[in-house]
Order: C-alpha cells, then structure tokens, then sequence
C-alpha cells in the first residue's frame, strides 16, 4: 500500500489514493497502520476518492477504526495532496465529506482556507439530547464521573463538538474529563470536547479530545466549533486565532445560522511510503 503521512498543526493522517483501488483492505488493518509503535503512526486514515456530486471524495476513519464525518486538519492536507496528484487542477475546488460539499483553497503561501460551510446549533442536529429546549448555548452539565459541572455550548460542524470555557486550561485534567464527555448519554452519537481559555479579544487556547482518537494536537472542526461557542457566548466578535497544541488557526464567522464558516491553516507533507498489507 503506498502512503502519504501529512500533518495539520500535529494533528496528523496517513493517505491513500483509493481512486482505482479497494479501500476496504485498508480500512480492516485501521487501528494497526495507525498505531504510533508498531504501525506507521496517525491520528487517522483518510482516503481519496471519486466522487459523482464534487471534484473530489473525502473519507476519513479515526485511529480506533471508526469512521468520522468529516476533519478540518484534514481536509486542509487532502487539498494539498490532491492537488500534487494532478487530480484536481484549480487551487480552489469542491470536496464531498460525510458533512457535505465543502470548498478549500490553497494560499499563495501554502496555507489552505476551507469554507467550512455552516455551523448548526439545532439539538437534533448537533446531536444532543436533554438538555432543554432550542440551542445548547452556556448550559450546565453535570456527567457522571466528573465530579463538577461543566458550562456547555453545542455545535455541529458537520460532526458533534461540546465546547467548554475555563478560566484556566491549566486545570483542567483533559485526560479524565475528555473520555467522560466524549460517552455521555447527552451526546447519542458521542462528541468531541475542547475546553478553551480566553487569552484576549482576538485569540483563544484550545485543547481537543477527539471522539474515536483520544488527545490531540490539533482539531479543525473543533477549532471552528470553538469560535462559534466564543460568538455566541459574547466573548469574542466574528474572528479569533485558535492556538492548538499543535498550531495555530484562524477561523471566521459572522454569527448567524446561515453565515459560513471560514478555517485557516497549514497542510504539511511528512513522507511518502509503503505499507505492506496481508495479500499484498
């Protein structure tokens, strides 16, 4: 199997072209590729496809092997790596995800800015689940195991985020707290957690647990979930650099339902390779 291993601010992918091949070798041997001692190391798998409704076709599969909608890091190097490829001419162009077409462009400087499309904050479609009525904007939640309560913003980038702002990341046990939110019976299809520190009015600090991959470096939907919470929790205005662990981003809203999202970022190659796979 021939690979690409690129990096969005750390948060980073194995590639594979699967325009003419079987994907589903690949997708049975997830966890094992994936792994950071014994396979070739990544946060997830994401594959290039065909695609009837875009330019191009997404799918991304997390390190444990399931498969997630969608990945803002990762669409920033999927544009990059398409683009090398040849399978796509233009810098700008359109990608079918499992949260719908979105449209990256790449920079003159290399960078890659992504319309992310719109954020969704209606609870059915985030999905979260009693916690009152309309959007889940700033609302206490208490989940077994925490031992405190949490003030909770909901948002769907095309994939569930529940951002949680703190007066200090410093004490916040990430590592405890992530996987219980992550499993909550609140989120019917689980959820990615960032919890965010405001560091002034045009930069918040984000650290992501991500649904299916554990900690991160770096997380692009959430990133842009996290200004979106910031919007509507009245502490920021409609742009903020998001410092990641691994990174930095800039994202843009105008605070409104049907306002897009607008994500920007690196994209960066590591290494080409093979993998041998069994049958090979």
């Amino acid at each position: 199997m021939h690979f690409a291993k690129w990096h969005g601010c750390g948060n980073d992918f194995v590639f594979v072209n699967a325009m003419d091949q079987d994907m589903g070798p690949v997708v049975a041997h997830c966890t094992e590729i994936c792994d950071r001692h014994f396979g070739i190391g990544a946060d997830g798998i994401i594959f290039v496809l065909p695609s009837e409704k875009a330019d191009i076709r997404m799918r991304i599969f997390n390190a444990d092997g399931s498969e997630a909608e969608m990945c803002g890091n990762g669409i920033r190097c999927f544009a990059r790596w398409c683009r090398e490829l040849g399978l796509v001419s233009a810098d700008s162009f359109s990608v079918e995800t499992g949260a719908g077409i979105l449209y990256p462009e790449i920079l003159p400087d290399g960078e890659v800015r992504v319309d992310m499309n719109i954020p969704h904050l209606n609870p059915v479609e985030v999905p979260v689940s009693d916690m009152g009525n309309g959007p889940v904007i700033g609302r206490p939640l208490a989940a077994e195991g925490l031992g405190r309560t949490y003030s909770v913003t909901c948002v769907s980038m095309g994939n569930p985020h529940c951002v949680i702002f703190v007066p200090d990341l410093g004490e916040v046990d990430l590592y405890h707290d992530g996987p219980i939110l992550e499993k909550d019976g609140h989120f019917p299809r689980k959820t990615n957690v960032e919890f965010v520190q405001k560091l002034d009015e045009k930069t918040l600090r984000m650290r992501v647990w991500e649904r299916g991959a554990a900690v991160t470096l770096a997380c692009g939907t959430g990133a842009c979930a996290t200004l979106v919470a910031a919007v509507l929790n009245h502490l920021v205005e409609r742009e903020a650099d998001i410092l990641l662990d691994g990174g930095r981003l800039h994202v843009e809203w105008d605070g409104t339902e049907k306002d897009h999202v607008f994500m920007t970022g690196p994209a960066v190659k590591v290494y080409e390779g093979e993998y041998p796979l069994e049958g090979e």
